[in-house]
């Protein structure tokens, strides 16, 4: 299956929240690494499975009310 990778900011533009958003209040919250995102040749760099991404946000998951919870 192929996947599409995405940077934080590529990934911002498709789900319409900022880049310190996802980082801050989504990432380990409700898009886990190995899940949604890997960072490969195990270097910092993070990529968002898009695929992934998506099938958890058409789930239900309401981002906004965990990060809502978050502040």
């Amino acid at each position: 299956m192929a996947h599409t990778y995405l940077t934080t900011e590529e990934l911002s533009a498709r789900i319409k929240y900022d880049v310190r958003t996802i980082r801050q209040c989504l990432k380990d919250a409700v898009l886990h690494d190995g899940v949604h995102y890997i960072r490969p040749f195990g270097g910092r760099k993070i990529l968002f499975i898009w695929e992934r991404v998506e099938e958890t946000m058409l789930q239900g998951d309401a981002a906004h009310q965990i990060i809502k919870n978050l502040q």
